[in-house]
């Protein structure tokens, strides 16, 4: 099967990870068309791959349009999104580094879940579990929605994520869930520099009850202004962030 990428982030990404299988290259345009900047980066790139290039005026540029989709003049026929098991996540732990996971307990907006890949993705995330239904999966408005950054990235798709948790946690992997109430834990207050899967709840009803207490422990995001919360996409990026920071300072003292 095969799906389009269509937007210049998302396939430049894709085209430079080297991970999906291409099958054409679509430029809105002709030949004579300004190929500088990341256009002519994408153009150079297929001809690396020696992928069939196509310029063309309309067609699908017209349809993707329709389906108001920002192609920004480009679009890339790809394989479906390699997918890895949990098995394949583990091993990317490498000896004397303490991973980072991140767990989405059913995220179902794709702009949500492309946001916290990209910031996944920019804070050195190992790798990131989401759960076969109900949930949103890596389609093309998700890399769109990451900028491309979901193609560098190892997403696990789990059929039961707490099962997942179980596994994790035999790994020797501290499990955190972000939420809200009286049983959590300021994020500042939390040490988060050890081997750490951050579980983020969806965006309605955040983490469900068996997930949350499957949890090794919770932390809240304390709260100064007249919004009582954040949402999934948000809070998340600020803890990655935290833990970014918080593991940076422990290393230099």
């Amino acid at each position: 099967m095969s799906e389009l990428l269509a937007g210049r982030h998302a396939a430049h990404e894709a085209l430079r990870a080297g991970r999906r299988h291409f099958y054409r290259l679509w430029l809105e345009g002709d030949e004579k068309t300004d190929q500088r900047g990341i256009v002519g980066e994408i153009f150079a790139l297929a001809q690396e791959r020696s992928l069939p290039v196509r310029w063309l005026r309309g067609g699908v540029f017209d349809r993707l349009k329709e389906q108001n989709v920002n192609h920004q003049g480009v679009a890339l026929e790809v394989g479906d999104y390699p997918y890895v098991d949990l098995n394949g996540l583990l091993a990317q732990v490498r000896r004397g580094v303490a991973p980072l996971f991140l767990l989405l307990d059913h995220v179902q907006d794709p702009q949500n879940l492309g946001t916290l890949i990209r910031t996944a993705e920019a804070m050195g995330v190992t790798g990131i579990i989401i759960p076969e239904r109900r949930a949103a999966g890596i389609t093309p408005a998700v890399s769109n929605a990451s900028a491309g950054a979901v193609e560098h990235l190892l997403v696990a798709q789990v059929t039961n994520l707490n099962r997942t948790i179980e596994e994790l946690k035999a790994a020797n992997i501290w499990v955190a869930g972000l939420d809200m109430g009286d049983d959590t834990q300021p994020l500042d207050k939390v040490d988060l520099t050890g081997a750490l899967a951050l579980v983020v709840g969806s965006e309605g009803s955040g983490l469900s009850r068996l997930t949350r207490e499957k949890c090794d422990f919770l932390i809240s995001l304390p709260m100064y202004g007249r919004v009582e919360s954040l949402n999934a996409a948000v809070a998340g990026s600020i803890v990655i962030y935290a833990v970014r920071r918080q593991r940076e300072a422990a290393l230099a003292q």
